[in-house]
């Protein structure tokens, strides 16, 4: 083990893929001479060359129909997104190409592609640079969404997202790239689909994912000082979701609240209710709660945006209400 930046544990996991595999190959804007914006592509031009390090021009839909062909045809094309807002100029090619085409072809061929992007508020990037939009992709059949809440999760979700023969949504948070943890070294593979219980309870499950996870496991402990002992799932993968962890989380404990960062309406915790009351209602002893954003943009002004955001004070807020 080694203690290592979220944003370190993605561009290693990359870079050993990379090594392994020769049909691993990276484009989007400024991934080469730049190294990304945020860093995730930083000296990998200069270790593996132009030819598997691409620069592409700005055009979101021509870098994804790139990464369709490529990947229909043997490679394995790992695109990046600096901002998941920007993946709704090529949502055709994600949602009628990518996620469609060994469905249509009848297996014949594969998919193996990955775009990693990054989402998440709370540096006054405004309402056009701030979303979290996990959702919109867990709604569509052939699409794998997945997300990571620590440097250890980045490393392992990312090795398997690229090794996976279907295209995969790779979601980081912008907030969590500087976060430092253990991570292990060499090869290392958290299969997509398995929760991750991040702490153990046994009076409330809380569901979250992503940087709502370091916020929830906040919430848990200072609910601990009053009493209440918080079970804290990270889902790290959407679809595929490994629904039964947190049901059988809610038969220990018997409440269920539902934290994250995008809006509520339409969210992806609308899915986890509905799981937990068409599969587990007899489990639950206190009506569910969501803790989300408001149904509004993200507000560029800092003060408003923090408000908007979803804390620790919230989540702590709404475990308590079930105690009412």
């Amino acid at each position: 083990m080694k203690k290592i930046t979220y944003l370190q544990a993605m561009r290693e996991a990359v870079r050993l893929e990379m090594i392994r595999d020769t049909n691993v190959f990276i484009a989007g804007q400024d991934v080469g001479v730049m190294g990304s914006s945020f860093g995730q592509t930083a000296k990998l031009l200069q270790e593996f060359g132009p030819q598997r390090v691409v620069d592409t021009p700005i055009s979101e839909t021509a870098t994804v129909s790139l990464a369709v062909g490529a990947a229909a045809l043997g490679l394995r094309p790992l695109i990046t997104m600096e901002f998941m807002d920007f993946m709704a100029v090529c949502m055709d090619e994600i949602i009628n190409q990518a996620a469609k085409m060994r469905y249509m072809l009848g297996g014949k061929t594969k998919i193996p592609m990955v775009i990693e992007t990054l989402c998440g508020g709370g540096s006054s990037a405004g309402a056009q640079h701030s979303q979290c939009l996990e959702a919109l992709f867990t709604h569509i059949p052939g699409l794998k969404t997945i997300t990571a809440s620590t440097p250890a999760d980045a490393k392992g979700l990312m090795a398997s997202a690229i090794r996976d023969d279907n295209p995969v949504i790779f979601i980081g948070h912008r907030g969590l790239l500087a976060n430092s943890g253990e991570v292990p070294e060499g090869e290392y593979i958290i299969p997509l689909g398995k929760a991750d219980i991040k702490r153990s309870g046994s009076d409330v499950t809380i569901v979250t994912w992503s940087a709502m996870v370091q916020k929830s496991l906040a919430a848990a402990e200072l609910l601990a000082k009053e009493g209440i002992g918080v079970e804290v799932i990270d889902l790290r993968s959407l679809i595929p979701l490994d629904k039964e962890c947190f049901l059988n989380s809610m038969g220990k404990t018997g409440r269920l609240v539902i934290v994250h960062e995008a809006v509520g309406t339409g969210g992806f915790g609308a899915e986890i209710a509905a799981i937990a009351c068409d599969e587990g209602f007899d489990l639950l002893d206190a009506p569910i709660k969501r803790v989300t954003a408001p149904f509004t943009p993200v507000p560029f002004n800092s003060n408003m945006e923090k408000e908007y955001l979803v804390n620790e004070d919230k989540i702590f807020q709404a475990v308590k209400s079930l105690y009412e």
